[in-house]
Parts: structure tokens; C-alpha cells; sequence
């Protein structure tokens, strides 16, 4: 481990020391945005790329200090945040606008949940949430920073409590706390299920002399005498001497508590959700907010009152928070799961009550089961895409592959097919059905659907790998285009074939590209697998194409350690996904991959490279802090996510698509293309005379290249396919400027230089 990590700092060492200006300035990246409208019925997606929501927690903050009420949203599977801003609505009144810029504000580490109340009396929100032990609440104080933006600075990494004379940690367990002002004081306090016996709330008061302290001291372990009988969702006792009848099975992994004064009488009321539960639970308060008062004629379980009960798929927790801009503070539910054990339906799993009320009680009705997630690409699970042409038209439509809850408690993938209704440069999908090929029947428990050329006729071919439902098998299966090139699509899915010798685990993953550039399109597989009857081999698998007729024997193992990639405690990457394109624009095939570390690695000119790969990493352009990060795409060892790149706007850059565990898609464009991440050593010597120049220059090279001349912006301006030492490049009809001159060998060596013409 000790020489690979010397020779891998030795090559890096000589990578940054050359190009020490792009290291600085880190030119090229990707941009997190919109690149395409999405349609689904008469509704343009107005957050189409953002991801999807699986588990979400919401709290209001200013986030880019206007005074507007933002939203950030913490999602307890993913460990990934999200962040709207409040923004004015062209045709009147607000509307929320997903800015992911705001996400890199907040700090990594989070886990279990996380929650922005006001401590310290300041006005701004601070944050509350899990550390790493996943039980303990650490707390980061909201501090304003440049523009007044929020920063967050940790104060502790462990909040305690005084029990008698003892202080000990307060540990959350698996529930979700409530973190409000309970006793009228002005300070936070914290409300809680007693992690050991799951039946009782702790009422953690807060004995700070000042508000900004976090001093606590259990006040109560039983606050209101509220018992949680564990044998049936919604039930409960007011204990008085009396118990819970030990009916049925008593089971529970968790609870949540909000609590708010939904009758306005000036004290705490309450609301429980419960794991396997899907409905919330109301506790109406009948004392003072010195001392609460709950009887058993006050519990409903069929909350909000008045309208449509609250009933998500499981583990209903409220969020009380404005989200109609009308300054009074709404009602969310949503599944607060840490999992996907139970196999639970997430595309409409986000309620959203509006407060109606005007005067101090609230008035909750009921306006749809699918806040935010209406307006975004949402297929439930492990979102994964690609394009080609379905329908022959000459433009790239988008197939969105997602799993859902189907009957009982299975989970089945399908293909969403999206045909694109606008135009080349500006890109329409308008959804037409989300079972393409009718692949549901099949029922796949997973899929991600791969477009490519495999029998070299012109038209693409589709490729998925994924699982079986029963029994769980992994595949790597294809159907050929049956169709002739430029025609639409045609597929037979009744009997699919499958590609031989490969892992074929639950989650492995598969990009095509020719890697030895002999006109074959090879294979590259990122598998989990450790099976001892395969040759030994790591994260990342190139199977070479022989050029076999015969498809699915065709792929053969040449290197089951593709590019040595490891994390960066030298472990194998978990649930690796590689896209290959011309990313950066220099002309040569680059890699990304991403793990479950949630973050996207680019090794560039990769048929140049071998052994150990050089990577990139903080790729993605924060518009709002001018620097490059890894993006937010959350980190957990669960986690799925796919890539894929398209080309969907013919700027001749291909855009980055993310597909997401949540079900949803992010988008990415690339920025500032044109340019070579090689090492001197690595690139060729070109001449170039005249330069500058105005009707044509001569391009020398010592060996055979195809040539590529590219404008400032990444715009392909002229090509030569056919490799020589010497060319003449006709300059005729170029705008005076600065142009980039790419030239490459047939083995991946490249060249580049500047050319000016006047």
C-alpha cells in the first residue's frame, strides 16, 4: 500500500506541477441546471432536474439574505440537501425556484435528520442534526457571512444533559426530535421518544440563564404521560396509574415527534408518527405551556381535522413550515424512512396542507400528496437514463429508467420514454408513456438502460443491466434496433439476450465505448461482486469486444482492475458507475465514475492512460461562491447512482446526466471546454505556421493525426478524420480570433496549440 501510494503521489506531483494554471484556475467543470424542458401532460416540470425526494425533512431560511422565507430540505436516505429559494412569479404572487448553488452552504456529515431553529435568538436559523455516531445532536451556529449568507460554524459535537447529577449524552436513537420553545421562555427545548423503551417522550428543558445557551436537564421522562402502546399504528394511553394492554406484537424501531399550537391556545400541542405507520397522531393540549395537560379523548388519528387525513407510505412526520409565501406556517408530511427495506412508494409521498386559518389556531387543508415532486422528474427509486432517437425524427428523446411499488410489496422497474417535441438546439421531452417496451411485465426489480451500437449497423441498440424481482438475479441484456438507421425505433423485448462471463451483481452498472479504438465498442463494468469463480478484479472491469458476430460471448475480460480506482482511504469504490465522452473537449475519450461517496471523479484522455489513472475531482461550478466543489449528491452507502451524457442541445458538448437513488434526474452542462489535462510528456509536438494567420496554416505532427479546430467556446469549426503528418487547414469564412488546433493519433496521443487568425 505504501509503494502505491508513493508512485500515485509521485504522479500527481508531476501532474500539478505542470499544469499548475489549470489546477488554480480549475477551467473546465461542469454547471448544475436546467438543460432541457421537461412536459408530463399540460405541466412544464418547473424543478425537472432536481432530483427527486425520497425521505425529506423541511425548515424555512433566508438563504441569500432578501428576507424571503427560503426552504431547505435534508433527505434522511440520501443524506443530501436541497435548497429552493422563494422567488417572485412572472405572472404574479411567488413561486419556489431549486438553486443548488445554496446546498454547499450547509456542512457534509449530517446523518439521520437534520433541523434549522433559532438557539441563539438572532433571527437566523441554526442547524440541528445526528453526528457521526448517529445518535447524538451536534449543533452548528448560523453565523452571517459574505452578502449574508448563511455559514455554519459547529459549537458542539455533542449536546448533554443534566439527570440528577449525572450529564450524559442526549441520545436520539432512530427518532426524529422536536426542537421548539415548550415552557414560553424564549429558549429551545428538546422533546424526544426514550430510545431504550420507545413508549415515552423525554421533555429535555433548556436551563441556559440566557437565550444561545444549550444547558438542558430532563425535566420529565414521561412529558405528558403519554404512553405508546406498540401493538397497533395509533395507539396510545394517558397514563394515570394505568398501562398499555400488551396486545399483539410489540414492535417499533422509531418515533417522531412536532409538536405546534395547532389550537391556538397559547401551549404545545403534539404530533407522533411512527415507523410502519403511516398516519400521524394528535395530542391537543389542554393545559399551559408550564405545565401540558393530555387526555385520552384529545388523541386523533385522523389528523389534520377537517380535511383529508395525513396518510404517507410509512413513518409520517410533520414539518411546520410556510411554503404559500402567506407568512403563515403550512403543515408537510412526508415518509421520514432511513431505508427502502419495505419497498414504499416515494413519487407522491409528500403532503402538503395549507394553513387557512387567520386567526392563532391553525386551519390545515389538504392541497396535494405531491409537494414539489409534481414538478420534477420522479419515477420513485434508482433513477437511471439514456437517449437515442425512438421515433426517427433526428432528435435524441430520453428514456428514464425508475423503480416503483408495484402489487403486495414488489418493487418493479420500467422505462419512461420521453420524446423530444422541440428542437435540436433546444430540447422539449414531453412524457408518452412510463412503461416504454411494456419492461414492467418482465418485472425487474431494477434497470440502467445503456444506447449503443452493438452490432455496428448505424442504428442504436438498447442495453440494460438490472435484476430479477424473484430470486435477484443481475443481467447485462440487450435487444437490437431492428429498424435501419435514421427510422423509428424497433425492439423486440419478448425474448431479450444476454451477455455471458460478466459478475451480474444486484447493482453493477455498464458503459460502452472503444477503449482500444479498434471499431468495437468494448465494455466497461462496475460491479460490487466478489465471486470466487471469476477472475479476481476490483470496482471497474474492461471487457474487450473480439468482434465476434455472436454478441453475447463477444465481451472478454482483459482487465479486471480498470484504472486501479480507489477511494480515498485506498478501499474499493461501492457501487460504481463509469460514463465515457469527450467531456472536456480536448478531442480524446474521458471517464467519470461515481461510488457512494457521492462523488463524481473525471479521468481524463483515458486511452492514454494505464495502471494507476489520474483523476480530477471537485468538478462541479458554484455560480454563487465562484469556486469548484464535488456537488452535494449525498453520501451513504446505500445509495445508487448512475451517469450517463448526451449530447441533447448540438452545442457539441455532451450534458451530464445524474440519476439519483430519489428517483430523480440532475443535470449538468459542461464549462469552459477546450481543454488538455496531459503532461508534457504526454503530448505532441505540433508546428503551426503561419500563425498568426489569415487564409490557411499548416499543421506538422510527428506522427499520423486527425485534426480538430475548435472556437473559444467549444464550437467545432473544422475537421480532418483522415490521419497524416502534414495538413493544410482552409481558414476561409473564420471570424478574426483566437481558435484551438486538437490533433490526435489513432493510439490517443494528442497535440494542442493556439492559433490566432486576423
Amino acid at each position: 500500500m505504501i509503494s502505491r501510494f508513493l508512485f500515485t503521489c509521485a504522479l500527481l506531483g508531476s501532474y500539478i506541477g505542470t499544469h499548475s494554471a489549470v489546477a488554480q484556475s480549475t477551467a473546465f467543470g461542469f454547471e448544475l441546471r436546467s438543460v432541457a424542458k421537461v412536459v408530463q401532460g399540460t405541466d412544464t416540470l418547473r424543478h425537472a432536474w432536481a432530483g427527486g425526494l425520497d425521505s425529506p425533512q423541511f425548515s424555512n431560511i433566508d438563504l441569500n439574505a432578501d428576507g424571503q422565507q427560503d426552504l431547505f430540505i435534508y433527505d434522511r436516505r440520501l443524506r443530501r440537501v436541497q435548497t429552493y429559494l422563494n422567488v417572485a412569479n412572472p405572472a404574479g404572487g411567488r413561486q419556489w425556484q431549486y438553486a443548488p448553488d445554496y446546498e454547499v452552504l450547509f456542512p457534509t456529515g449530517m446523518h439521520g435528520w437534520a433541523l434549522l431553529r433559532d438557539y441563539d435568538c438572532d433571527g437566523r436559523p441554526d442547524l440541528f442534526t445526528n453526528g457521526d455516531s448517529e445518535v447524538d445532536i451536534q449543533v452548528y451556529r448560523n453565523v452571517a457571512g459574505a452578502n449574508g449568507l448563511p455559514t455554519f460554524q459547529r459549537v458542539t459535537a455533542v449536546v448533554t444533559a443534566l439527570i440528577g447529577a449525572n450529564q450524559v449524552n442526549i441520545d436520539t436513537g432512530n427518532h426524529l426530535p422536536a426542537i421548539e420553545d415548550i415552557d414560553g421562555d424564549g429558549k429551545v427545548d428538546i422533546l424526544i421518544y426514550d430510545w431504550s423503551t420507545l413508549k415515552y417522550i423525554t421533555y429535555y428543558r433548556n436551563v441556559s440563564p440566557t437565550c444561545g445557551g444549550l444547558q438542558f436537564r430532563v425535566a420529565s421522562t414521561a412529558w405528558g404521560n403519554i404512553q405508546s402502546c406498540l401493538s397497533t399504528c395509533g395507539s396510545y394511553n394517558i397514563f394515570n396509574g394505568s398501562l398499555c394492554r400488551p396486545t399483539g406484537t410489540q414492535h417499533s424501531s422509531g418515533s417522531n415527534v412536532t409538536v405546534l399550537d395547532f389550537d391556538g391556545d397559547g401551549d404545545k400541542d403534539l404530533l407522533v408518527g411512527r415507523d410502519f405507520c403511516t398516519q400521524l397522531t394528535s395530542f391537543t393540549n389542554q393545559g399551559t405551556s408550564a405545565q401540558e395537560a393530555f387526555t385520552d379523548a384529545n388523541i386523533s388519528n385522523a389528523f389534520p381535522f377537517g380535511t383529508t387525513p395525513a396518510r404517507v407510505p410509512n413513518f409520517a412526520t410533520g414539518y411546520h413550515v410556510d411554503v404559500n409565501f402567506d407568512g403563515r406556517r403550512d403543515l408537510l408530511v412526508a415518509p421520514a424512512v432511513y431505508d427502502n427495506l419495505d419497498t414504499i412508494e416515494t413519487r407522491r409521498s409528500v403532503w402538503y396542507y395549507e394553513n387557512a386559518g387567520t386567526g392563532a389556531a391553525t386551519n390545515f387543508q389538504f392541497r396535494q400528496n405531491d409537494f414539489l415532486q409534481r414538478d420534477m422528474i420522479e419515477t420513485s427509486s434508482l433513477a437511471s437514463t439514456t437517449f437515442l432517437d425512438v421515433d426517427g425524427d433526428g432528435l435524441k428523446d430520453m428514456l428514464v429508467a425508475g423503480t416503483r411499488h408495484d402489487v403486495g410489496t414488489l418493487f418493479t422497474a420500467s422505462l419512461a420514454h420521453y420524446r423530444n417535441v422541440g428542437t435540436a438546439s433546444r430540447p422539449i421531452y414531453k412524457l408518452v408513456t412510463n412503461d416504454y417496451l411494456n419492461l414492467a411485465a418482465k418485472k425487474y426489480a431494477r434497470l440502467q438502460p445503456v444506447a449503443v451500437d452493438l452490432n455496428r449497423d448505424g442504428a442504436m441498440d438498447l442495453a440494460f443491466t438490472g435484476y430479477e424481482t424473484y430470486g435477484r438475479d443481475g443481467f447485462l441484456r440487450f435487444t437490437l434496433n431492428q429498424a435501419a438507421p435514421g427510422m423509428p425505433a424497433s425492439f423486440n423485448t419478448t425474448t431479450l439476450r444476454s451477455i455471458s462471463n460478466l459478475p451480474n451483481s444486484q447493482f453493477d452498472t455498464a458503459a460502452f465505448f472503444d477503449v482500444d479504438n479498434d471499431g468495437f465498442v468494448d465494455l466497461l463494468y462496475g460491479t460490487n461482486t466478489n465471486r470466487t469463480d471469476l477472475p479476481a478484479g476490483q470496482s471497474l472491469r474492461y471487457y474487450r469486444n473480439n468482434g465476434s458476430s455472436t454478441l453475447e460471448t463477444a465481451f472478454v475480460i482483459t482487465n479486471s482492475d480498470y484504472g486501479q480506482i480507489r477511494t480515498a482511504t485506498n478501499t474499493r469504490p461501492i457501487n460504481l458507475c463509469p460514463v465515457v465522452a469527450d467531456f472536456d473537449g480536448d478531442g480524446a475519450p474521458d471517464l467519470l465514475t461515481v461510488d457512494v461517496s457521492g462523488q463524481i471523479r473525471m479521468f481524463g484522455n483515458i486511452r492514454a492512460q494505464s495502471g494507476i489513472f489520474l483523476d480530477r475531482t471537485s468538478l462541479f461550478y458554484n455560480t454563487l461562491l465562484a469556486t469548484y466543489n464535488d456537488g452535494q449528491l449525498g453520501i451513504r452507502d446505500q445509495n445508487h447512482i448512475t451517469l450517463a451524457a448526451a449530447d441533447v442541445n448540438g452545442d457539441g458538448a455532451p450534458e451530464l446526466f445524474i440519476g439519483m437513488e430519489s428517483g430523480g434526474v440532475l443535470a449538468a452542462a459542461t464549462r469552459n471546454r477546450v481543454l488538455s489535462t496531459r503532461g508534457a510528456s504526454q503530448n505532441l509536438a505540433l508546428s503551426l505556421y503561419p500563425n498568426p494567420a489569415t487564409t490557411t496554416t499548416t499543421v506538422e505532427a510527428p506522427r499520423p493525426v486527425r485534426l480538430t479546430l475548435f472556437d473559444l467556446t467549444g464550437r467545432v469549426v473544422r475537421t480532418v478524420a483522415t490521419p497524416a503528418r502534414q495538413h493544410q487547414l482552409d481558414l476561409r469564412g473564420l471570424a478574426a480570433g483566437l481558435y484551438i488546433v486538437r490533433c490526435e493519433t489513432n493510439d490517443g496521443q494528442l497535440g494542442v496549440q493556439r492559433l490566432e487568425v486576423k
